[in-house]
């Protein structure tokens, strides 16, 4: 650009030297020029005119080229700006990925080791079992000869040295056989330690190559098809239905005021809906419906919604009863919705909330008003959410999906809120990554709670006390 403009100033400059010169040059005594001449000179300043318009024309469209070019270079760098971007975010998903895969599998490494430590204690112990028992053999062997020697004495008294050998030998015996009980415990409980540390090692590979490919896979759109309404398979469509069915009790409330006082599965059947399985926890004075329970990580939360809207898990152990059935209990009348926490310092508190819960076309919308409890409330701030899960993002986060990014099925209001259904983890985890996506309570203000045991429950209104 540079060089044309150059170029084009160059010109402009010999042109007009060229017209001072001719100017000069003239002869100041001709006043009378000859005719050709004068011709000629005014045919030379047309060519000169002509070509200073046809540069003047070509810088015109040299400076709307440099002006079109600019654009389109501000352009690549605002999409290259925005690769930028796109990659650092990129970056930083990564390293995380790898700071857990890192921490994986320094864990790992670690029970590996605690593996070998233990298989070599449990050999030393096999061999120290196998010396006592040859000493054993051998004592119940001069046990047997001072047997036959105290039968072939038997008509004669037996001395008193005989007698005490005999004595303490059986003693030593006796000691022998308590210490082959204790080593032969000792190994039975080493052998027990050492498949459940070869379960955790199984398990936690298997959580880094599950990880992995979470995190890295494509997320497949969800469809845009209406969702079937599955609580269809809750309501009571049979006109033949059984008198026994019809009688039975519709929450945990209604089996305690049948008598039953024992906690344990029981059949129930809310209005309008086919009868299922509910666990009741029964006290001297009321009884709760269990809808969600986190014990020891033996069930996998991080589900689908169909999964999550019917339920999975054990009722006697770790489950979630499912949306679609707490949802027939609830909108029966009005409920309470009792929360049960302990953290990892064997603290237990309780928070109760009043209790609504829209059903399946609001996806699962929870109202919740604080009553009571010695736990500082985290779920005001829920109230009015819908739920959602890994395959259903109904979460207030634009552009992210709260339950992939922090596992399992809640009714998220933004991500990093409390989540009861996330991943089960022993301990406090040191690992950001990991603890975001564990069970926690966060308040609205002070510290959260890592916790290892969890309990949901409603009961009528008429109960709360």
């Amino acid at each position: 650009m540079k060089l044309i403009c150059f170029f084009f100033l160059g010109s402009m400059c010999t042109i007009s030297a060229a017209l001072r010169l001719q100017t000069v040059t003239e002869p100041p005594f001709l006043n009378n020029p000859q005719p050709t001449e004068a011709k000629s000179r005014f045919a030379m300043l047309d060519d000169v005119r002509l070509l200073a318009n046809g540069l003047l024309q070509l810088g015109q469209s040299l400076r709307e080229f440099v002006h079109k070019t600019k654009g389109q270079i501000n352009d690549i760098f605002q999409k290259l700006n925005i690769f930028d971007r796109s990659f650092y975010q990129l970056s930083v998903v990564t390293s995380e990925i790898k700071e857990e895969e890192e921490e994986l599998k320094k864990t790992t490494s670690f029970l590996k080791t605690n593996n070998e430590e233990i298989r070599n204690m449990s050999l030393e112990i096999n061999s120290k079992v196998n010396s006592i028992l040859q000493e054993r053999g051998q004592l119940e062997s001069q046990v047997g000869n001072l047997e036959e020697k105290l039968q072939g004495l038997s008509q004669s008294i037996v001395p008193l040295e005989q007698l005490q050998e005999i004595t303490a030998l059986k003693d030593v015996i006796s000691t022998q056989e308590k210490t082959i009980k204790d080593l032969l415990k000792s190994v039975k409980e080493q052998h027990e330690q050492l498949d459940s540390q070869k379960n955790k090692i199984k398990s936690l590979e298997e959580k880094i190559s599950y990880d992995s490919l979470q995190d890295t896979a494509e997320k497949t759109a969800e469809s845009n098809q209406e969702a079937p309404n599955l609580l269809k398979y809750l309501r009571s469509n049979s006109t033949n239905a059984s008198t026994d069915t019809n009688d039975l009790p519709t929450d945990c409330s209604e089996v305690f005021n049948r008598g039953q006082r024992k906690s344990g599965v029981y059949p129930i059947k809310p209005n309008q809906s086919e009868p299922f399985d509910v666990y009741c926890e029964i006290s001297s004075e009321r009884a709760t419906t269990v809808i969600q329970q986190r014990v020891d990580g033996t069930v996998d939360f991080d589900q689908t919604w169909d999964k999550y809207e019917l339920g999975f898990g054990n009722l006697e152990n770790e489950f979630w009863l499912g949306l679609a059935k707490i949802y027939s209990i609830a909108r029966q009348g009005d409920y309470i919705l009792s929360i049960e926490l302990e953290d990892w310092k064997d603290e237990r508190r309780f928070i109760e909330y009043m209790f609504i819960l829209d059903g399946p076309e609001s996806y699962y919308t929870i109202h919740l008003t604080h009553l009571s409890g010695n736990l500082p409330d985290a779920m005001s701030n829920h109230t009015g959410m819908m739920f959602s899960t890994k395959d259903k993002d109904n979460d207030n986060l634009d552009g992210s999906s709260c339950a992939r990014s922090y596992s399992g099925g809640w009714w998220f209001n933004a991500c990093g809120d409390t989540n009861l259904n996330g991943r089960y983890t022993w301990m406090r985890s040191r690992n950001r990554t990991l603890r975001r996506k564990g069970i926690y309570w966060r308040p609205g203000k002070g510290s959260s709670y890592t916790l290892k045991f969890t309990k949901i429950s409603i009961r009528p209104l008429a109960q709360f006390q």
